[in-house]
């Protein structure tokens, strides 16, 4: 059961959310590895959408709309498996690395998130977690 989440913009979420993109770039390295949730900020300005949607563009991944993506809460989960400081991937332009799989998708859940990895209450565990106590 995930206890960790981490933030990123919108379309980034997305793109991690629905399978496209399997490593998040940070500017610190982190010793975690294990599930946790994936959180859409709430803010994100039409250059970076624009910047993001172009970019995935030219890998054939078409990113939905400005007004269309989820914000400010929790939209997945996720496992983190490694931290890396050099990848082939065309995702990897960071100083770190943060490689994921087993992503899954979940039903949206408000939450306001903070920067790095961060532990929540668990009353966000059973929100999207029905049946856990």
């Amino acid at each position: 059961m995930p206890d960790e989440s981490t933030f990123n913009s919108p379309a980034l979420a997305w793109l991690i959310v629905n399978g496209h993109k399997h490593i998040e770039n940070r500017d610190w390295p982190t010793k975690f590895r294990g599930r946790f949730l994936i959180h859409a900020s709430n803010g994100m300005t039409r250059q970076e959408y624009e910047d993001t949607k172009g970019f995935a563009g030219s890998m054939g991944t078409e990113v939905p709309g400005f007004d269309e993506l989820k914000r400010g809460g929790l939209v997945g989960v996720a496992h983190l498996y490694d931290c890396v400081y050099q990848a082939e991937s065309p995702w990897f332009f960071g100083k770190y690395g943060f490689i994921v799989d087993s992503v899954e998708p979940i039903s949206f859940v408000p939450y306001k998130g903070q920067l790095g990895f961060s532990k929540f209450l668990k009353s966000v565990l059973v929100s999207v977690f029905p049946g856990i106590s």
